[in-house]
């Protein structure tokens, strides 16, 4: 056979095998021809180890709550907020990836990873109400992306930045600290995690009506085509820690 022929009865054979995913093929000396199909392993929603990392999170909480009440000078108290952003900043993210493979709606109100389809909005409330800050997940995923941010966050500590080109804010983005941030764009909203694995982006992505993804922050299409981008370091301000280990209720701005 000649060489194009192959590649056409390749094509063919993948359409008719209905497989998706990556897929190759080999034409040996020998005449043999192989057809190569590796499968693309798609996220699976996880609500029993959600479940799990909530309770564990609400333990810790609980404990450095103590902690900080015990402590009598300012050291002893940064030191327990100190412990209690490492905590967050490990737990936040593996609560993030368990909502992986979650489907999207622009009215998607899931209460759970799987348990329905979910906005990028109410992925983003879900999450923080979860780890255990006391705030009205409905108000809040119901608000502009700059009024989440500021709702836990003061203004000169969301960083806003209007008609940047991609690349060199991506660059930037990528000299931020290692952290759990929000970030707003133009009619959307997620976090970005700084950490060991560089930066990513977990969000409720209405692309393709794809749900909830977990992307290198530097090859994000949302961020790639918004022009208005705000972001706040979550983990980083204190209030937003001294909030979390006191229980106190959050307002939301509107």
């Amino acid at each position: 056979m000649k060489y194009a022929l192959k590649a056409a009865i390749a094509a063919i054979l993948l359409l008719a095998l209905g497989a998706g995913g990556w897929w190759t093929w080999k034409f040996h000396r020998e005449g043999i021809f192989e057809i190569i199909i590796e499968h693309e392993v798609k996220p699976e929603p996880d609500a029993e180890r959600y479940e799990t990392l909530v309770a564990e999170l609400e333990r810790w909480r609980g404990d450095l709550r103590k902690a900080h009440a015990r402590a009598r000078t300012a050291e002893e108290k940064a030191a327990v907020e100190k412990d209690a952003r490492v905590i967050l900043e490990l737990v936040m993210p593996e609560m993030m990836r368990c909502w992986l493979g979650t489907p999207y709606d622009f009215n998607g109100t899931a209460e759970k990873p799987g348990g329905g389809k979910v906005a990028c909005g109410y992925f983003v409330s879900t999450v923080i109400r979860d780890a255990g800050f006391r705030v009205n997940r409905y108000k809040l995923a119901q608000q502009p992306s700059g009024n989440i941010l500021r709702t836990f966050l003061k203004s000169e500590s969301c960083l806003l930045k209007v008609g940047q080109d991609f690349e060199s804010y991506a660059e930037w983005m990528e000299g931020l600290e290692p952290g759990v941030y929000l970030i707003g764009l133009d009619s959307h909203v997620g976090f970005i995690v700084n950490g060991a694995e560089g930066m990513r982006f977990y969000h409720s992505s209405r692309w393709q009506d794809r749900g909830v993804v977990d992307e290198p922050g530097n090859k994000a299409g949302a961020l790639r085509y918004s022009n208005w981008r705000m972001i706040g370091g979550f983990t980083a301000e204190p209030d937003v820690i001294r909030t979390w280990l006191g229980g106190e209720t959050v307002k939301v701005r509107s």
